[in-house]
C-alpha cells in the first residue's frame, strides 16, 4: 500500500534541515520510496511529502520515525495516510 507522509518544520529550523539532510537522502533511497520532495515557502525547505511503499499504516509510521529529519527534531507535526495514485 501507499501512504503519504506529510511532515512541516518547525519554524527557524532549516539549518537542522540542512544539517540533517544528507542521512535524510540517503535514508531515502535505501527504502521503499516511491516520491519525495520538501514544501517551499518563499523559496526555503518547510517541510517534507513523500510517498513510502509500506505493507500497513503501522509500518509506514514506523518508517516516518525512522527518518533522520525525525530523529534530528526538525518536524513540528507529522501525518501519514493511506494514498492513492490515480495519474501518474
Amino acid at each position: 500500500m501507499l501512504y503519504a507522509v506529510i511532515c512541516r518544520d518547525k519554524p527557524g529550523h532549516l539549518q537542522t534541515r540542512l544539517d540533517t539532510r544528507e542521512r535524510h537522502v540517503a535514508y531515502l533511497k535505501s527504502t521503499p520510496v516511491v516520491l519525495a520532495g520538501p514544501f517551499l515557502e518563499n523559496g526555503e525547505m518547510c517541510g517534507s511529502l513523500v510517498v513510502v511503499e509500506q505493507p500497513d499504516l503501522a509500518g509506514a509510521q514506523a518508517w516516518a520515525a525512522g527518518d533522520p529529519y525525525a530523529a534530528a527534531g526538525l518536524f513540528e507535526s507529522v501525518s501519514v495516510t493511506e494514498w492513492k495514485r490515480v495519474i501518474g
